[in-house]
């Protein structure tokens, strides 16, 4: 099996050596820095680069490789932090809605938890990073829409944002109570976390249920009561 982007995983006594020094992803991010400091993009656009830099330089990207479940707090980090600070550091044009971003939102979910998908992405980074692609684009062109778009959408902005909650929840309960292991390219890393590869699945299942599909929720509740209120209040 060919080694994976962000390398061949790391043991627990070598994951805080295991940084990803890959100097395409180092400038892409420098450049992305630049270009927020020069929007004058503040916290947000601080957000955004940390949250990358995390993402793809720091040892969670060669745990991703170990394990599962890092894959899954990866892809939180991804679409549930990175993509909406940048989204308020630099929104994407206004023809971009929420509908279409989260509809790619939700298709690149689903996508990278079938297993021919995940094991072809294992195989080739020209994959791994279309995948990504498809992950982060349409979510920070969601978050753009309902975190800068029209006050008058939240309550239809409310319900996509509810339903990609859902989705993730649903995804945490298929990892969680799967019978067998669906991504066997983490049996190796996960022993090496003293894990079963199956309670690395159960665990990322977990992490997309708490971490991911109960904050969406809730934030999904406020945007729905604020709609409601400033519309159908008397």
């Amino acid at each position: 099996m060919s080694q994976p982007y962000c390398g061949p995983g790391a043991a627990p006594d070598e994951i805080w050596a295991a940084w990803n020094p890959d100097p395409v992803v180092l400038a892409g991010l420098a450049l992305l820095a630049a270009a927020l400091w020069r929007r004058g993009s503040g916290k947000a656009g601080l957000i955004a680069v940390l949250a990358l830099a995390v993402a793809f330089v720091s040892p969670l990207c060669a745990l991703t490789v170990s394990l599962f479940s890092a894959r899954a707090l990866h892809h939180i980090l991804l679409a549930g932090v990175a993509a909406p600070a940048l989204a308020l550091a630099w929104p994407l044009a206004r023809r971009v809605t929420a509908q279409a971003g989260g509809a790619g939102m939700a298709l690149a979910m689903v996508a990278w938890h079938l297993p021919p998908v995940y094991d072809a992405i294992w195989r080739s980074d020209a994959v791994y990073w279309l995948m990504q692609g498809a992950l982060f684009l349409p979510a920070w062109a969601f978050w753009s829409s309902v975190l800068t778009g029209p006050r008058r959408a939240a309550v239809g902005d409310s319900f996509l944002t509810i339903g990609l909650a859902g989705l993730m929840g649903m995804l945490g309960a298929v990892l969680t109570f799967a019978p067998g292991v669906l991504y066997i390219q983490h049996v190796d890393g996960a022993a090496a976390w003293g894990l079963g590869a199956l309670d690395d699945q159960r665990l990322a299942g977990l992490i997309l249920w708490v971490p991911g599909f109960l904050p969406m929720a809730a934030f999904a509740g406020w945007m729905l009561r604020r709609g409601w209120q400033r519309d159908f209040a008397a």
